[in-house]
């Protein structure tokens, strides 16, 4: 199965890559284009492949203007990490929507669809009733976690999710810090964080902090094309927005 890939976070590109290969290692990701218009050049260009993943928000803008420029007759997938996308996805006819970070079992269910997919260029009517459902179970009513049991000294006691300012890394543990500025050991990382929190409410900015809409106090535009954010609680450095996460970042705070 030859799969193009588009993705302008190039970690994300090589871990889905892994993925493809882990759960079919007959896979062969033939390119991993970045933007919109090298995407609909090399679509002109190439022949079609068996299946292309997307992101929906890459470098130049969203994935879906692709399909304004260029027809894609082959089964389509979006990765991302929004679930606001997901009915407008289901219009241009995709095969799945995966939210990031990607579960290895729905991934290779995507496969699977892709495999039993009818021959024709058109997708039969009953499959897109079928996505249109899986929308509405994995994505609309996915559950996310509300609370964590935290250990005070020699007691254990419950935090709210909401408390929660941000999550930060530091001296190699995760910690959070909450709105009334107590700071707390949590035992996950802020990657295991990211499929465990609601991505309506918590945002990972770098590599380090993973913050809380209600904490962010003001946003200001910054050198080389980051963002600089003043949180409440304070931050003990300053803090900014990873230049490569800015675009979704404002999409994210768009709603």
């Amino acid at each position: 199965m030859k799969i193009l890939i588009i993705e302008d976070e190039q970690p994300a590109a090589k871990q889905l890559t892994k993925l493809l290969l882990k759960c079919d290692p007959s896979v062969s990701v033939i390119e991993t284009i970045d933007s919109v218009e090298s995407s609909v050049k090399w679509l002109k260009t190439f022949p079609t492949p068996d299946a292309v993943f997307m992101d929906i928000q890459i470098a130049d803008g969203l994935s879906f203007d692709i399909f304004n420029h260029v027809e894609i007759p082959c089964p389509v997938i979006f990765t991302t990490a929004f679930d606001q996308y997901a009915i407008k996805a289901f219009k241009v006819n995709a095969v799945d929507y995966l939210l990031k970070p990607i579960d290895e079992d729905e991934l290779s269910e995507a496969l699977d669809k892709i495999r039993n997919r009818s021959s024709e260029n058109n997708l039969p009517p009953q499959y897109s009733k079928e996505f249109y459902q899986n929308i509405l179970q994995n994505v609309v009513k996915k559950d996310f976690k509300e609370r964590f049991l935290i250990k005070t000294g020699q007691s254990l006691s419950r935090l709210d999710t909401l408390e929660i300012a941000y999550f930060f890394s530091e001296d190699g543990l995760t910690q959070c810090l909450t709105h009334p500025n107590k700071r707390h050991i949590i035992e996950h990382t802020l990657d295991e964080l990211e499929s465990l929190m609601n991505p309506k409410d918590f945002f990972r900015i770098n590599r380090k902090l993973y913050v809380n809409l209600k904490s962010i106090q003001k946003i200001s535009p910054h050198f080389n094309g980051r963002l600089k954010l003043e949180l409440t609680p304070q931050y003990r450095e300053e803090v900014f927005v990873a230049r490569e996460r800015v675009n979704d970042f404002k999409a994210w705070l768009g709603g």
